[in-house]
């Protein structure tokens, strides 16, 4: 995977260099396709904030180096994220499956495709950008978010456009998409030139993907005030410092995998600040299919745990990439008991101290600690700011 990854890389160089040097690039007094179908969402002399969005000095994982994020190649990202032309009934949107009101995930277990509906549950986008993990989707498929970005546009059952099964192919979709006058505009606005690559396509969305960020939560505003996050934050309350002790510090166990002490040790996995998933991770006990009774171990891969519920408490929709999973308690549950499946060959061995399904005989005020401490994570910001907003008036 890494051999690919740096092929890709390589490959798109020149893309890369032509995007970041497209911001110097100032003529914008003519481009009417993108004035009439954007008027009242972009406005090409004062692009929104993308590049320089404000970051917290504790954060230090970044993985957008191969492809920066330009104010003008995520408002490309943006029109390309929301824009139904891009399946081949024009009835589905990256955005259809990852909705910003839900955290950019969806409320439903498996999203809707315009061949039936998807494998696996849609994964949140948040903080995509803060992450040591340098592959995607649930089983690590993709060697980087821009190759991840247009596997849902060549699948059947997505969004369309996958060459086999009677389906068109990506190459008809560049000639689709070479015909609207915005894209013609956008492309040369971005790229210095009309023509539409799939490079061009996954670099511009891969900047918009990462360009989504949350860290106006209560956590935030705690560890702002603290040398680490080992210190009680003095902004929550004995409760939530209690959870946070317990998400952080590891469990103890006897011989046969029970909790003798200690805290839970999610830490393990989701370290903070960013909470985002070990990348030497295996899966965690689900290997449940969508549909299926077959079992599927390769499940490794997870979202940040910031926002994992709305700042109100109510859920993002469900977790886990089957679904499973439809509340903080369970998720919380499932980790207290876990059971060494038949042929689970691939399980953490972090679950399993001893060699057995741990056990952490959680206690009904450690599991409401934890989910407190697990709510402040969650922002406002990000579910409302018009920059991650669709562009379209429909």
């Amino acid at each position: 995977m890494k051999k690919l990854n740096f092929i890709f890389l390589g490959s798109m160089a020149f893309l890369l260099f032509s995007c970041n040097k497209s911001d110097d690039y100032q003529s914008v007094d003519s481009y009417p396709n993108v004035e009439a179908t954007f008027a009242t969402t972009i406005d090409l002399n004062n692009l929104a904030n993308y590049a320089n969005q404000p970051i917290p000095n504790y954060i230090t994982k970044d993985n957008s180096t191969a492809n920066p994020i330009t104010n003008k190649g995520a408002t490309l990202g943006r029109v390309l994220f929301y824009d139904k032309n891009l399946s081949s009934n024009n009835a589905i949107s990256c955005a259809s499956c990852h909705q910003q009101a839900n955290a950019f995930s969806d409320v439903v277990v498996a999203s809707a495709g315009i061949n039936g509906s998807t494998g696996r549950h849609a994964m949140r986008l948040i903080n995509s950008r803060f992450s040591v993990e340098s592959k995607f989707f649930w089983d690590e498929r993709a060697a980087s978010l821009e190759i991840q970005t247009t596997q849902p546009i060549r699948n059947h059952g997505e969004m369309g456009f996958s060459g086999t099964s009677g389906d068109q192919s990506f190459s008809d979709l560049i000639t689709k998409l070479s015909t609207i006058g915005y894209y013609k505009e956008l492309f040369k606005y971005v790229y210095g030139t009309e023509d539409i690559t799939e490079g061009k396509i996954q670099l511009a969305l891969g900047q918009f993907i990462r360009s989504i960020q949350s860290f106006d939560s209560k956590y935030d505003a705690g560890r702002a005030l603290a040398a680490n996050d080992g210190q009680p934050f003095t902004n929550f309350t004995a409760q939530e410092n209690q959870g946070k002790n317990l998400f952080l510090t590891p469990p103890t166990f006897d011989a046969t995998g029970n909790r003798t002490g200690g805290g839970l040790g999610c830490a393990g996995c989701h370290a903070p600040p960013e909470f985002d998933i070990d990348p030497n991770t295996k899966n965690n006990g689900i290997i449940g299919t969508i549909g299926s009774n077959v079992i599927d171990v390769t499940n490794t891969r997870a979202p940040s745990l910031r926002d994992l519920v709305k700042a109100d408490g109510t859920t993002n929709g469900p977790m886990m990439h089957t679904g499973v999973i439809t509340s903080l308690q369970a998720a919380i549950g499932h980790y207290g008991t876990i059971n060494i499946a038949p042929g689970n060959t691939n399980l953490d061995p972090r679950l399993t101290p001893n060699g057995f399904g741990q056990h952490l005989n959680l206690t009904a005020t450690e599991v409401n600690a934890v989910i407190a401490f697990l709510k402040t994570m969650s922002g406002t910001n990000v579910y409302v700011d018009s920059k991650w907003s669709s562009p379209f008036s429909n």
